[in-house]
């Protein structure tokens, strides 16, 4: 398959760049619109040497993944609102005891059961919030079946290199859209494993304050024994009470996704140059804000588009910078505006903040965003 370019929708793109990043196991339960992710993975996982099981519930399905990850497979799992709902409690669980994994979310319309089978974006919030507690994640989100594999791949990358669990915050549209994928030879591939620890089993402290805030993680089964729980902790995985140290982890844990922000968040630019009015989008608008900007640049407005790929950590320092200029911003998204806000804590009044929305379980169109662009300021 690899070096081929193949026809392929975003949840099959999704489960060949977990394979392609070293994901051998993979836990889940069916929901739509994630469920092509899973099955795909029924059949290829087993031919790579791999393990695939379908859980009894999503909260078993994350746990099943946490406990495969600790015994140093790449472990994921996919699913939607409804199921990434009940895998809170795990994932700042994972968050806590700085266990690598990937949680993909094809977002679908909510509340509750919502509308199973129509797009949305309405997790943003809850991909950074929906667990409690003060716990930094990474949330990627991609807008091609192509860049789904791609950054699934970084998933797994940024997930081993910085000991936390990644969501890939995905939609129904760029999940179901089919269309052309090349598959990248392995070697071309930057692969990043979890750093070992280079001292015997005894001498192992498993969140030692390291320099890096990475501590080096042993798998179990490779003779290192060590205490792994939710509750506060020493570098020995120990629960402790004692005041200092607790300040100690908990600032180091999200010290260790701050200090890095610059490698970690990504965002693509278009005419942003000479942009006097931003469209600001991520996922399944930016195919419409492409449309409607082009369309604006013709009629002699000088308009650009700042797409996200990595949402959390939030590319405030990048976007402030790009913004500064700005007479307007414009937000489309398939909620009723969290990025939207976001972007109002960050502009304040220096610039008008114009919202496209729909939780209808419509796309939106190019005239929508095109409209908002040429609107009066």
């Amino acid at each position: 398959m690899a070096g081929r370019t193949l026809m392929m929708h975003g949840n099959s793109a999704c489960a060949e760049g977990a394979i392609l990043a070293g994901c051998r196991f993979f836990a889940g339960y069916p929901i739509t619109p994630s469920s092509e992710i899973a099955e795909y993975l029924s059949a290829r996982l087993p031919a790579m040497g791999g393990t695939f099981i379908q859980m009894e519930d999503e909260i078993a399905s994350i746990g099943a993944v946490i406990g495969a990850s600790i015994g140093g497979v790449k472990a994921m799992t996919a699913t939607s609102g409804p199921g990434f709902s009940l895998m809170q409690e795990n994932i700042g669980f994972a968050a806590m005891a700085e266990i690598p994994c990937v949680v993909v979310n094809v977002q679908r319309g909510g509340p509750s059961t919502g509308l199973p089978t129509l797009p949305s974006q309405m997790d943003v919030m809850q991909s950074r919030w929906g667990a409690h507690g003060e716990h930094p994640i990474i949330v990627l989100t991609p807008s091609s079946a192509s860049e789904t594999l791609f950054l699934t791949i970084r998933a797994f990358n940024l997930a081993e290199k910085y000991r936390t669990p990644v969501i890939l915050l995905t939609d129904e549209i760029t999940a179901h859209l089919t269309e052309k994928v090349t598959i990248p030879e392995p070697e071309s591939i930057k692969i990043i494993d979890r750093e070992k620890p280079a001292v015997p089993p005894e001498e192992y402290l498993p969140y030692q304050m390291v320099e890096s805030d990475i501590p080096p993680m042993a798998n179990f089964g490779e003779g290192y024994r060590y205490h792994i729980t939710g509750l506060a902790h020493d570098e020995t995985g120990f629960p402790t009470n004692d005041s200092v140290k607790i300040d100690e982890q908990l600032r180091r844990l999200n010290r260790k996704i701050e200090r890095y922000h610059d490698e970690i968040v990504e965002l693509d630019t278009y005419w942003h140059e000479d942009m006097e009015i931003a469209v600001v989008c991520y996922g399944a608008p930016f195919r419409s804000a492409l449309n409607a900007v082009r369309r604006a640049r013709k009629d002699g407005t000088k308009a650009g588009i700042l797409k996200l790929k990595t949402i959390w950590p939030f590319p405030d320092k990048e976007l402030r910078e790009l913004l500064q200029d700005v007479e307007k911003i414009v937000v489309p998204e398939l909620n009723l505006g969290q990025v939207a806000f976001l972007l109002k804590c960050i502009a304040g009044d220096s610039a008008p903040i114009r919202k496209v929305n729909k939780i209808n379980g419509e796309p939106i169109t190019p005239d929508e965003i095109f409209e908002a662009i040429k609107e009066e300021r």
